[in-house]
């Protein structure tokens, strides 16, 4: 649960476990026991390149509402927007243009919405 909440961040932690009730209860304790409690605490990679993981694989499986909340996380994991740039690049190559071009809409909107200045294309002159 330490690592979920430091990842995710407190808030978001918190209303997922208010929200939980005895229908989703066991899949809430399954994610947070495998994927926080085994997968995201073990050595190999840092916090930085299992956020840019997660991002490609939520931009090419087109979940959205992940990969939104995933994006946010990166304020805690020290992913940049930079890497994130570059991970949905890499997305699509890899993945396709059509869910490149949709993870890029939802990280558009997940990063105006955490307040980043995604700054102005150039302009031919």
């Amino acid at each position: 649960m330490a690592k979920r909440r430091s990842v995710l961040g407190e808030a978001h932690v918190d209303r997922a476990e208010s929200n939980k009730t005895k229908f989703d209860e066991d899949y809430q304790r399954l994610i947070t026991e495998s994927a926080w409690g085994s997968v995201w605490t073990r050595d190999g990679l840092t916090d930085r390149e299992r956020s840019m993981i997660v991002i490609a694989f939520m931009a090419a499986l087109g979940h959205h509402d992940e990969l939104a909340m995933h994006i946010r996380a990166t304020a805690n994991t020290g992913a940049s927007l930079d890497d994130i740039r570059e991970v949905l690049l890499m997305a699509a190559i890899y993945a396709g243009v059509p869910a490149a071009n949709a993870a890029i809409a939802v990280a558009k909107e997940a990063l105006r919405e955490m307040g980043e200045d995604l700054g102005e294309p150039e302009r031919d002159a």
